[in-house]
């Protein structure tokens, strides 16, 4: 088997079922098989899932575990010599595995690498490039300097905005949504972290693999769209609290060691801040449903309304 392609769903049956459809469209010559994770959702995803595509390995949790553990529990059975996380909220395009493998093969000293993804209007997902989030890092995007001095380097060390979306170059990190890995790579450093539930990990791994010494490259030949789901605005607070508490996590395992007290003290003082204000914010917006554009679903063949929410497609 080439690989393994993960997929984690939470109540997100009619994204997934696209994204599944998306794979069997592609045009490649190398072998895949695909497990789905399924963390317990209450919308007959699994029935419906089961009945339309009878050749996906289905593993059904009956309690939500979380986006680290389900794609663990994916790797332990997985056959491939790679290993591709991939969101219930993407459409792939024909070529992308095709692509992206040859690639793999190509540089045995990658251990990750991801393609461009764009969203639903168009534009790129600024999370599938990205460096560490350092203090100082976080600090120039907290505060709007990248946006500022958006050809900087030293302020956009964390969108890496002056770097150009159509080249091909190492990065740190990845975003879950698509992550194709080596087997030997997982082997090295070991699965996803566990204690991050659904916000995180994918920078925690890069972190591991880099430091074990593999190459993570951002590969733009072939693309993916990333939905982000059909979604109410207004976030659950589980979503808002576990997105902070990840920011906390990365920074006492990675970084808290190589700073003195005062500046970690400022950096948890700030994400504990930065919760406070998204807890305000997120109050004062209205839920309401916001469809997608016909167009963005173009490559699954299917232009109705998502009324997932992205929150859904990791809880």
């Amino acid at each position: 088997m080439d690989v393994s392609i993960l997929i984690v769903n939470y109540n997100t049956c009619r994204l997934t079922m696209d994204c599944l459809r998306s794979v069997y469209d592609s045009e490649t010559k190398f072998s895949y098989e695909i497990i789905l994770i399924d963390n317990n959702s209450h919308d007959g995803s699994v029935e419906a899932i089961s009945r339309e595509f009878p050749n996906v390995t289905l593993i059904a949790n009956e309690e939500n575990t979380g986006f680290a553990r389900a794609n663990n529990q994916g790797m332990e059975i997985a056959s491939g010599r790679f290993v591709l996380l991939l969101n219930s909220d993407t459409v792939v395009r024909k070529d992308t595995l095709e692509t992206m493998i040859t690639f793999m093969d190509s540089r045995p000293d990658v251990g990750a690498s991801g393609c461009k993804i764009i969203l639903p209007d168009g534009s790129l997902d600024k999370a599938c490039k990205r460096g560490f989030p350092t203090p100082s890092a976080s600090f120039y995007y907290a505060f709007g300097f990248s946006k500022l001095f958006p050809n900087n380097p030293r302020f956009n060390g964390y969108q890496l905005g002056y770097l150009d979306p159509d080249k091909n170059y190492p990065v740190d990190c990845l975003v879950g949504a698509f992550m194709l890995l080596r087997r030997e790579t997982i082997e090295h450093v070991g699965g996803l972290d566990e204690e991050f539930f659904m916000y995180g990990e994918d920078l925690d791994w890069c972190y591991r693999i880099k430091e074990a010494g593999w190459k993570i490259y951002y590969y733009s030949k072939t693309s993916i769209i990333h939905l982000k789901g059909g979604s109410a605005r207004r976030r659950p607070f589980k979503i808002v609290y576990e997105f902070h508490r990840a920011m906390i996590l990365f920074h006492r395992k990675h970084y808290r060691q190589q700073y003195n007290s005062m500046i970690n003290g400022m950096v948890y003082a700030g994400v504990g801040l930065k919760f406070v204000l998204s807890l305000v914010r997120n109050a004062m917006i209205s839920p309401r449903k916001v469809p997608l554009p016909a167009q963005s679903l173009s490559a699954s063949g299917d232009a109705g309304t998502r009324t997932e929410s992205k929150a859904e497609v990791r809880l």
